[in-house]
């Protein structure tokens, strides 16, 4: 996972280097958030990225349900491995270089170090893992391929933070997209020539390894003699700082991804084919919110002001919450009503299944945008052990939903798994700052919900006289209008 500090001067920086000069009086003077300009050149590069792994995998799918539900659980083991191999290690090593401009080097030489220690440990117990699950030797054998392509990315994200730092999102977006566009177009030939799924699961690794040696590259590191053999006490410090934020991202990646296993087990392939046709469609949405707008963007000031401006905390807490709850409740709405249409143009017929799944699988996005919105608000409070303990409490409950409920319906059990596990994080996290801040107040929700439940009404009744599509279109009208509102005054 990698987090990311705004260039609070505006400077545009000629050239990525890991000692950057300090800017000058003029320069700080001017101080910029530039949150559009950089949210802009991080959206660039996921949208690339993720448009050409939805055609990848809506391709695969499309081919081979079964294929498309194996590299499914294997990207979703991949995300667990990746999180074990950052180890939390992304966030200190934020606040390290960004404090240290001068120690950057030995920072990263340190958490390369030490990140390459925990992605041999995690790739070892994937081995462990798969082994355990007793699954054929095909299925094994991409399992750990795709596996280890995405646990990778964790060598890459130690240099993509001198990025983000530097304010360099610029930068960062054409290394991924060059790399996605390696590693995707290699998976599309190779799906389009009809070669084996092990060999087409060598896309991740070419992507991944694309992406840390063009990071290395253009960040002009050092020759050997210039490297400094980092100490053991040194490691042990940055392991130290990572382990609760290492804790809590290993947590939430399990019990993110539990229910594909259990699925796999009681379900097939096929099963995990089915709740991944309409999973991609939901958490697709949330992630990109979660990761681009909250994550990268909005996170960094909260940590810079909860220690200077409290107040502005708060503002920009419930300016945040009115437009995410107006994208979320759009977002569920048209999720909702059109789940039959959208499953069955992009992945066809055979998945239909998937829509009944997504109809209540959209709760999702609500629990997410406000729980990752509670959840960086907590980590800026320093409140990150009691927010280490609310993960923890969902892991109980996701691993017990997914044993009484997979076992008997197998499909329905799993995004059940997911509307319960993230319904009850997202409640402690939410309530905990709604005591703290107040960020949730009526006058910030009040006007979303009432303009919403009068698009609902228009929608109810104008649908058995104007038919489907324009009844949505009114429904969403209001929701429209009062967003346009918002960017037109800036209120």
């Amino acid at each position: 996972m990698v987090y990311a500090i705004p260039n609070l001067t505006g400077r545009r920086l000629p050239r990525v280097t890991l000692e950057p000069p300090p800017p000058s009086s003029a320069e700080t003077s001017r101080p910029s958030h530039r949150i559009l300009a950089k949210l802009a050149y991080v959206f660039t590069a996921r949208w690339l990225r993720d448009a050409l792994m939805a055609v990848f995998l809506i391709y695969l799918a499309r081919t081979s349900a079964a294929t498309y539900g194996d590299f499914m659980m294997a990207l979703g083991l991949g995300s667990i491995l990746l999180f074990v191999a950052e180890f939390g290690l992304n966030l200190p090593l934020v606040g390290l270089v960004g404090r240290s401009p001068a120690k950057s080097r030995d920072f990263v030489i340190q958490a390369q170090v030490f990140k390459a220690g925990t992605l041999l440990c995690a790739l070892a117990g994937a081995g462990v893992f798969v082994w355990w699950q007793g699954y054929a030797a095909p299925l094994t054998r991409v399992v750990l391929v795709i596996g280890a392509g995405v646990a990778l990315e964790a060598l890459a994200t130690t240099f993509l933070v001198v990025y983000q730092v530097q304010g360099r999102q610029d930068l960062e977006s054409k290394i991924r997209g060059t790399a996605a566009l390696l590693g995707m177009g290699y998976g599309l030939g190779a799906l389009a020539l009809g070669a084996a799924p092990l060999t087409i699961a060598w896309f991740k690794i070419i992507e991944t390894l694309a992406i840390v040696l063009g990071s290395a590259w253009f960040l002009a590191l050092p020759g050997p003699a210039a490297w400094t053999r980092p100490s053991l006490k040194k490691l042990g410090d940055l392991g130290r700082l990572g382990l609760i934020f290492g804790t809590m991202e290993i947590t939430a990646s399990i019990y993110n991804k539990a229910n594909l296993f259990f699925l796999q087990k009681y379900g097939g392939s096929d099963g995990v084919a089915q709740y991944s046709a309409t999973w991609q469609l939901v958490d697709g949405i949330s992630v990109l919110v979660s990761s681009l707008l909250l994550k990268n963007i909005l996170y960094p000031l909260f940590v810079q002001f909860w220690e200077t401006d409290r107040d502005a905390v708060i503002a920009l807490t419930r300016n945040t919450a009115r437009w995410l709850l107006a994208v979320a409740l759009g977002a569920m709405f048209v999720l909702g009503v059109e789940a039959d249409r959208l499953i069955t143009l992009i992945y066809g017929t055979r998945y239909l299944p998937a829509a009944g799944l997504q109809k209540y699988l959209v709760a999702t996005i609500f629990f997410a945008f406000f729980h990752n919105l509670a959840a960086y608000v907590m980590i800026s409070m320093k409140r990150e052990k009691l927010l280490l303990s609310y993960y923890v409490a969902g892991l109980v409950i996701n691993l017990a939903v997914c044993s009484l409920l997979i076992p008997a319906i197998p499909l329905e059990g799993s995004a059940w798994a997911m509307v319960l596990t993230k319904g009850g994080v997202a409640a402690l996290t939410i309530l905990y700052v709604q005591r703290r801040l107040n960020f949730l107040p009526w006058t910030t929700v009040g006007p979303v919900l009432a303009v919403f439940g009068g698009g609902l009404g228009l929608y109810v009744l104008s649908r058995p006289v104007v038919g489907r599509e324009v009844a949505e279109a009114l429904a969403l009208a209001p929701l429209l209008a009062l967003a346009w509102r918002w960017w037109r005054t800036r209120v």
